[in-house]
């Protein structure tokens, strides 16, 4: 089984910047997409960015955009988000998510939340405004 453990999530003025990592355990991937999710109270889960096994290919929400950066270090089995120029929009549970590609060479990513079997337990940043 893969555990996924997040952190770096808080509260901070709008316009600031937060970093959050997520580091992968348990059973090892040999490839993997990686991925961020996000729940505002009252509303659905929605995308936020994916990144590929070999990192050269991302995707990105349109409104995150500019703002946020997904990266990862395989070495560590960790995603990171950085998101900056935060908005209190931006305001919800962000949720790290993983998917097994196991030999498969292609260097894809994967956008919606049925393709990730493995979840974090999420992490809640708030931006005041």
């Amino acid at each position: 089984q893969v555990q996924l453990v997040e952190s770096g999530g808080g509260l901070v003025q709008a316009g600031g910047s937060l970093r959050l990592s997520c580091a992968a355990s348990g059973r090892t991937f040999i490839r993997s997409v990686m991925g961020w999710f996000r729940q505002a109270p009252g509303k659905e889960r929605e995308f936020v960015a994916a990144i590929s096994w070999s990192g050269a290919r991302t995707y990105y929400l349109d409104r995150v955009k500019g703002r946020f950066t997904i990266s990862r270090d395989n070495a560590k089995i960790t995603v990171y988000l950085q998101m900056d120029n935060l908005k209190p929009e931006d305001t919800a549970v962000y949720y790290c998510t993983a998917a097994d590609l196991g030999d498969y060479s292609g260097d894809l990513y994967y956008t919606e939340a049925y393709e990730y079997p493995y979840w974090g337990q999420g992490s809640q940043v708030t931006v005041s405004s």
